[in-house]
């Protein structure tokens, strides 16, 4: 999956890293080695390896939101 700056993804349950109990994440930044991301409950912003948030997105604890369905909600 290409990853991209703004890209939001819902949670799923089974997504450890969530202490503020979000039900979104926001890229706020991507580097070659890191992702950036901001919780929708949290003004911290939170630091994963590539490898890490890939690991999360092929676990399907993290679930891309389409540019459609972001639209219609």
């Amino acid at each position: 999956m290409d990853l991209h700056h703004n890209m939001e993804f819902k949670l799923s349950g089974n997504f450890l890293p969530n202490i503020s109990n979000s039900d979104k994440l926001k890229i706020v930044e991507i580097s070659d080695k890191s992702i950036v991301i901001q919780m929708n409950n949290s003004k911290r912003r939170g630091v994963f390896p590539k490898d890490s948030f890939h690991y999360w997105i092929n676990r399907k604890s993290l679930i891309a939101i389409q540019e459609d369905e972001k639209k219609t909600s």
